[in-house]
């Protein structure tokens, strides 16, 4: 069963909730949140902003698209992501954007970062999408500090690390499933989230599937307005294996589909090596490497 939580619970500490945000985190590796500061109103404004970009010309979106700028920003074909190696390349396509950085700053330069990449002539669209990100963090920020508190950690155990975070807000968008789709076709295949935590909104629509510990998928689905969260490669691995990041796909179906997930991710420098350790791990290294496993135009011939 996936737990369904109070997000003002969470942030108070409310030990009922903390248990059943533990088991989440330690079991099925997902959960679905309400009752955040981003209202359904705020949530279907953001998804309609993206669905009208997907919906534009593909020679408008070819002006910002990611395999002719080098990036891991802006905007993503078909066909151009493969999360998993033994599937086909994915058939979503989608929109990156994240930590919006000065021009000159050097983080610009590494992949995990970058200029973000927005249509020239659409203001509304930056205006939007950056003031949705903002208030993303605000939100998953309080369900980490509430991951912290459950796993008997300081509340504030993770804060210092998220201080410019390599968090990437996705506009996905799920055409209807392709008549000559085969069992290697997938909106995304089965795959496990490189970072921390996902926050993650969906039009409603029925499309993502959660694989059971022993064997089987369970749907889950939320409403604008109410969230689904799962937890990445990082978390697992910088709580030494006490959080699961599980594994989960989108097959696609008949209606297209849009959602909108914020991978929270750490600053580059960050150690996410298990407490206690003595070793060192830099999440900006491990996410580079997950990156150019995933995105077609950063791996080298």
């Amino acid at each position: 069963m996936i737990p369904r939580l109070d997000a003002v619970l969470i942030r108070k500490g409310d030990p009922e909730t903390l248990a059943a945000l533990k088991e989440a985190a330690t079991g099925v590796g997902f959960a679905t949140v309400y009752n955040t500061e981003l209202t359904a109103d705020r949530v279907t404004e953001v998804i309609e902003t993206y669905r009208a970009f997907f919906k534009r010309p593909e020679s408008q979106k070819r002006e910002i698209d990611m395999s002719v700028t080098g990036s891991n920003r802006g905007w993503g074909a078909a066909g151009s992501e493969q999360v998993d190696p033994d599937a086909n390349p994915d058939y979503k396509k989608y929109f990156d954007s994240g930590v919006e950085l000065a021009k000159g700053d050097p983080r610009a330069e590494m992949p995990v970062y970058g200029l973000n990449q927005w249509p020239s002539d659409d203001p509304e669209f930056k205006k939007i999408i950056l003031g949705y990100y903002d208030d993303a963090i605000y939100v998953a920020m309080g369900v980490l500090r509430g991951i912290a508190n459950a796993i008997d950690m300081p509340d504030d155990y993770f804060d210092k690390a998220f201080r410019t975070p390599m968090a990437l807000l996705r506009g996905n968008f799920y055409p209807e499933r392709p008549k000559d789709a085969t069992d290697m076709d997938f909106g995304i295949a089965t795959h496990t989230d490189y970072g921390c935590l996902t926050l993650l909104a969906t039009d409603g629509s029925p499309g993502l599937e959660v694989r059971k510990r022993g064997g089987g998928w369970i749907p889950v689905s939320a409403q604008p307005g109410e969230f689904v969260i799962n937890f990445g490669e990082m978390l697992e691995f910088w709580t030494g294996g006490i959080v699961h990041a599980t594994p989960h796909r989108v097959v696609g179906g008949d209606a297209e589909r849009i959602s909108v997930p914020l991978f929270f991710n750490p600053s580059h420098d960050t150690n996410i090596a298990p407490p206690e350790s003595g070793e060192v791990v830099r999440a900006g290294k491990h996410l580079q490497r997950r990156f150019s496993e995933t995105y077609l135009h950063l791996q080298k011939p």
